[in-house]
């Protein structure tokens, strides 16, 4: 079984610059392949399947969701015992900036020649993204935070874990008439494993573990 990576949060005297770098450069990246999968018009990925469900749902906009959502995630830290951090609140503000930013160049496509190549790029970008802004740790994001707080109680890969996450979600959303395409299925599958093959490369360790 594979070792979960620590992705606590380590002192900002490590490194503060190029970890909030790296914070801000892995959010940014997983704003724009966000932007990429709406455009590839082929499924959404299983957060935003439930968020578009629970929008049909309520009347409410999918913005006001969106952050209803995440306090939701982040009630469910509270017997992990995870602590927000700096990327916690980043995470919010930088990603939403950047989707709309990507999404004024990135017109949606209706060629399934280009739709494929956005798609796949969208998802593999998305768990690089994911790796490179947790693995800053400086505070994960409400859902990542989630993913890594499981992971570390009950010792189970971030794969296992993220994977399990997503198909909960998914299933939850489409129930509730949530948009679900073979770009779903894919997301849904191929981010866990994404993500753990990432994060051994960009995770900061504290220098005084490491030294």
């Amino acid at each position: 079984m594979a070792q979960p990576v620590d992705l606590r949060p380590v002192s900002v005297t490590v490194h503060p610059s190029r970890r909030l770098v790296q914070l801000v450069a892995g959010l940014a990246l997983y704003g724009a392949s966000i932007a990429m999968l709406t455009r590839a018009q082929l499924g959404l990925d299983p957060w935003n399947t439930l968020h578009e469900g629970l929008t049909g749902l309520t009347g409410l906009s999918f913005g006001t969701i969106t952050g209803l959502t995440a306090v939701a995630v982040l009630l469910l830290w509270v017997p992990l015992r995870q602590r927000p951090g700096v990327g916690t609140v980043a995470n919010v503000l930088v990603i939403a900036v950047t989707v709309d930013l990507v999404r004024l160049v990135l017109p949606d496509q209706h060629v399934l020649a280009l739709q494929i190549p956005l798609l796949v790029g969208g998802v593999v970008l998305n768990g690089l993204a994911t790796a490179v802004y947790v693995g800053a740790r400086l505070g994960p994001g409400p859902r990542d935070g989630l993913m890594t707080g499981l992971s570390a109680r009950t010792g189970r890969s971030v794969r296992l874990v993220r994977t399990g996450i997503e198909l909960t979600v998914l299933a939850i959303g489409f129930t509730l008439g949530g948009t679900v395409g073979a770009g779903t299925v894919l997301y849904a599958l191929g981010i866990g494993p994404l993500t753990q093959a990432f994060l051994p490369y960009v995770a900061w360790r504290d220098a005084r573990v490491a030294s």
